[in-house]
């Protein structure tokens, strides 16, 4: 292309006027002139055009599953993204510091203490909700 540019008798004096030459090397390079590596010395753009496309495929009926380590925080719940958004599932600070293994499908969600297996929860995520709750009344206990 700088060679190209180079032979050119009237050389660019502002940029429309360089960008204007490039546009016409592209369309000689790709349109105009055979490839003597292509198929019977095609044209680069022809070759582009008969070359099948990708495309993306449909993925709706994919699962994500995965397996997590994670602890509980502080405030007793465990961060989790799921479809782009960050969730918060409340699993109760009586288990603060908690190591725990996540089961995710989907969005179903299982949560087992990391040393003894036990289930501490399971829960089907609403994902319209960023804090998905354990399911206990707040506040005390009433008498």
């Amino acid at each position: 292309m700088k060679k190209w540019l180079r032979a050119q008798p009237l050389q660019p004096t502002t940029i429309a006027e360089l960008q204007s030459l490039c546009d016409r090397f592209c369309i000689d390079y790709n349109e105009l002139r055979p490839h003597r590596s292509l198929p019977e010395r095609s044209l680069p753009a022809v070759a582009y055009r008969t070359r099948p496309k990708a495309s993306p495929g449909d993925r709706s009926s994919d699962a994500h599953t995965r397996i997590r380590r994670d602890r509980v925080d502080e405030g007793g719940s465990i961060s989790l993204r799921i479809a782009g958004r960050l969730i918060h599932i409340g699993v109760g600070r009586t288990l603060a510091r908690t190591p725990v293994i996540l089961l995710i499908d989907d969005l179903e969600v299982r949560i087992a203490h990391a040393a003894t297996g036990e289930l501490l929860g399971s829960l089907t995520v609403d994902p319209t909700r960023s804090y998905q709750g354990t399911g206990a009344p707040k506040g005390p206990a009433r008498r």
